[in-house]
């Protein structure tokens, strides 16, 4: 992993994170994951807030965690805040990721779901469910995209790339539940193997 950045974040900035993931809540069709293309644009190709490896492993260890998928955005928003100086400021950018991504998306999913249950037998409300499935798909292909090109070297990044192809077989092939992989992928990283 990369080493933690030194930065100096003014109330601008702090107020610009969570204008960021205020937008971004609006974008988060499938989820806030299916942001993070966005998110990696913001934090560490345009700001330089984030390193990529604190990135990836914000995601990794969010996802590995029992919990909601959304604590990703709190580690990125807590990364930013170390980086800045201090546990105080960790918080602070815990709080304008979180309420940022949080707010605008609860607000109005419990507006539409309302609206939507009391029209589910409209024409244009099906089509609606049904055309934003391959919306969801392609915003999830894009972040694996995102995540998978930190280790763009075949060459030298040969078990990670067959270690990823091994576990899409075996999802899309058998029941074996997830979490199975996730512990045999977390050996084979603290044996030195990926």
């Amino acid at each position: 992993m990369n080493m933690p950045l030194q930065l100096a974040l003014g109330w601008g900035d702090w107020l610009a994170l969570f204008v960021q993931f205020l937008s971004l809540s609006l974008l988060a069709v499938g989820g806030a994951i299916t942001t993070t293309p966005e998110m990696h644009r913001y934090l560490v190709d345009q700001q330089r807030w984030l390193t990529d490896g604190q990135f990836t492993a914000s995601i990794a260890i969010a996802q590995a965690a029992p919990g909601p998928n959304i604590l990703f955005v709190a580690l990125m928003g807590w990364n930013v805040g170390l980086n800045a100086g201090s546990v105080t400021l960790a918080f602070l950018g815990l709080l304008a990721t979180m309420v940022g991504i949080m707010l605008p998306s609860a607000t109005l999913t419990y507006l539409a779901a309302g609206w939507g249950h009391r029209n589910r037998h409209l024409r244009a409300v099906r089509a609606f469910k049904q055309g934003m499935a391959p919306v969801v798909v392609a915003l999830m292909i894009a972040t694996g995209w995102i995540l998978a090109s930190a280790h763009n070297d075949p060459a030298r990044d040969w078990r990670i790339w067959l270690l990823t192809l091994a576990s899409a077989l075996v999802v899309w092939r058998t029941r074996l539940h997830i979490l199975w992989l996730l512990g045999a992928g977390a050996l084979l990283g603290a044996f030195g193997i990926v």
